[in-house]
């Protein structure tokens, strides 16, 4: 008996330890990052954990020699059209998936999937065409129409998959009380779909919120340009003299609305995670 104590003493130790490392590994980044930003000159090159003198120099200087402040309104603008627009089309997609037998679905929801295995370099050539012959060029609408790319797939394959799992009553009893396929989407699946749509919806929200190339291409002046463009762009005095206290300053500020977002919803999160679990 007490040799079994031991052995469980010990192995939840070593599961703790297990954590710890895990968090150090995932936090200290971020960490050193916040570090960084509050240093300046040569005190950025040194390894003390907590900065001696620390000055918010960098986060002035980030939004006083360019528009960072732009940029991020930027960001949140194209950010929240993409999640907009995928969650309206996913939903009444998945509803066609999940609930209507057509011929072809089962074709249709695979093509949908292979979209999204193309590397983002393989259609951008592609995306560059379309956008140039539609006029789009270095606005803001080129992004949110390439982002649906690689995100509207996604919260489509997800939200049929939570859509199939409803049960069928619902719907039986919806349709005997003389409601049409979008009063049943509306009424009665979607706010049981609340979960899945913020999980999915953040997700889509990350992924825009953080897409380099498209924005690189599809963008050309400073004011049009969303967060990662802007940091990727900050340089120095020189081309070797990079201002890593700024970069660090600008990852921060991009950082922490993200982080917020994920504390806010994180129970939903959870909820949208573990939705096959749901039983009829």
């Amino acid at each position: 008996m007490r040799a079994r104590r031991v052995r469980r003493g010990i192995a939840r130790i070593l599961f703790w330890l297990l954590v710890a490392a895990i968090v150090l590994y995932t936090v200290f980044p971020f960490y050193w990052a916040v570090v960084s930003s509050l240093k300046t000159g040569g005190a950025l090159f040194g390894t003390e954990l907590v900065p001696r003198d620390p000055t918010l120099e960098n986060y002035v200087g980030v939004f006083r020699e360019q528009p960072f402040g732009r940029n991020i309104l930027n960001s949140v603008i194209v950010s929240a059209a993409v999640v907009a627009l995928s969650l309206f089309l996913a939903v009444t997609a998945a509803y066609a998936f999940g609930r209507v037998a057509f011929r072809g679905r089962t074709p249709l929801l695979l093509a949908i999937l292979g979209v999204s295995m193309f590397p983002q370099v393989a259609v951008l050539s592609g995306m560059f065409e379309l956008i140039r012959w539609l006029g789009l060029y270095n606005s803001l609408a080129s992004l949110v129409l390439s982002y649906m790319i690689f995100t509207l797939p996604f919260t489509v394959w997800v939200l049929t998959t939570f859509m199939r799992e409803l049960p069928a009553e619902l719907e039986e009893a919806a349709m005997m009380d003389g409601a049409g396929p979008w009063t049943t989407l509306t009424r009665i699946f979607l706010p049981l779909m609340g979960p899945a749509m913020v999980t999915t919806g953040l997700l889509a929200f990350i992924a825009a919120w953080n897409e380099f190339l498209f924005a690189l291409t599809f963008t050309l002046t400073n004011e049009m340009r969303t967060v990662p463009v802007a940091i990727a762009l900050i340089t120095g005095a020189s081309a070797f003299e990079l201002p890593w206290g700024r970069i660090m300053a600008a990852s921060v500020v991009v950082t922490v609305p993200l982080i917020v977002l994920v504390l806010v919803f994180q129970r939903r999160i959870v909820s949208g995670l573990t939705a096959g679990a749901v039983k009829g």
